[in-house]
């Protein structure tokens, strides 16, 4: 586990934020590239918003492999780790969050989409995104509008992108300057 980060297993979710202050959140399903990795942890902790990973992650989760990217923002980030999507499964569900999953195959437009502050924002793994049982369970699933004969966007760009927006929309940028 990177340094700074805190680990939030299944069997002891953290039930600190009461519903009243929920914000979205970005989850991160087996990511397999570190600096992408990195650099969502690095956008976490700028923006305040707590960053979700779902292992097992394609490279060794550490500090070390996040540094090139993620630079000294990892102290500053607050990161869950999940030791499986069950694992995220059980926690989400008992959080009573939103699983809102950004999918090259979803027909619905991330912009046309109304984000609710109890989101949490799914990206796939950048080699094959997720599994259809996981597709399935998502309680809303987006993609962002692109060129014709173009496969998708990287993918801690579109997380930014559509991060950015649901943020927009449940006044998620309130108190940062």
């Amino acid at each position: 586990m990177p340094r700074g980060a805190e680990k939030s297993p299944a069997d002891s979710p953290d039930t600190t934020q009461s519903e009243d202050h929920m914000a979205v959140e970005l989850a991160l399903y087996q990511p397999d590239i570190a600096n992408n990795t990195g650099t969502l942890i690095r956008l976490g902790a700028c923006l305040g918003t707590t960053i979700h990973i779902i292992h097992p992650t394609g490279f060794p989760f550490s500090a070390k492999s996040l540094a090139r990217a993620g630079l000294d923002y990892v102290d500053h980030a607050t990161v869950h780790e999940h030791t499986g999507f069950a694992a995220f499964e059980q926690w989400r569900q008992a959080e009573s969050r939103r699983l809102v999953l950004l999918s090259t195959k979803a027909t619905l437009s991330a912009y046309q989409a109304q984000y609710e502050a109890n989101d949490i924002l799914m990206v796939g793994r950048e080699s094959a995104g997720v599994p259809d049982t996981v597709a399935d369970i998502a309680d809303l699933r987006v993609r962002i509008p692109m060129r014709d004969g173009l496969r998708s966007i990287n993918v801690a760009l579109a997380a930014t992108l559509i991060l950015g927006e649901a943020k927009r929309q449940t006044d998620g940028f309130t108190g940062l300057q």
